[in-house]
């Protein structure tokens, strides 16, 4: 039997890696915690308990999945980062701040129940979905 305890990491192809730490370091708070050679073309950075790698589609990683991501053509759908605090007004002052926009408040449900998300886009149109517990 496989008991799944929580995710890991994710993996994101961009063409803009710089654009990408970026974002997920100034915007969401994550910790740049390893950098391969650019021409394998992978960053890692700390996400709480799990990992979100980026993947330069241009480097040695990137070029294996074919084409880069687009607005027609996404890696996946969305992903969901659980927020130890969720204070909207704090949390949408500081996107727009960084010129981020967040769609709507709505109560939805994921791993930990039904709580309040807004989603939220990175500079490659991956939607991330920010959530808190009720």
């Amino acid at each position: 039997m496989i008991n799944i305890h929580a995710i890991d990491h994710i993996v994101l192809r961009t063409q803009n890696l710089e654009a990408m730490i970026g974002f997920y370091h100034e915007v969401l708070g994550c910790v740049v915690e390893r950098q391969l050679d650019p021409a394998i073309g992978l960053t890692q950075l700390r996400a709480g308990q799990a990992m979100i790698d980026l993947v330069s589609c241009d480097g040695v990683i990137g070029r294996k999945a074919g084409g880069p991501p687009d607005p027609e053509h996404r890696n996946m759908d969305h992903y969901c980062l659980q927020l130890q605090e969720f204070d909207e007004a704090a949390i949408r002052a500081h996107l727009a701040h960084h010129g981020v926009r967040a769609g709507p408040l709505e109560s939805r449900y994921g791993a930990q129940g039904d709580g309040p998300s807004l989603y939220i886009q990175d500079p490659d149109g991956n939607t991330i979905e920010l959530k808190g517990l009720l």
